[in-house]
């Protein structure tokens, strides 16, 4: 599990170091909120 939550932590960096609005920091966030759910699951 630990390793599926630091891959996820990295994508969501990678995710918002990329977008380039508020919005699309919000829908990056979103989706990595949702990957983190997925991974505990």
């Amino acid at each position: 599990m630990n390793k599926t939550f630091l891959i996820a932590m990295l994508l969501g960096a990678f995710s918002l170091s990329a977008c380039e609005t508020i919005q699309g920091a919000g829908r990056d966030i979103q989706s990595g909120g949702k990957a983190l759910e997925r991974a505990v699951e």
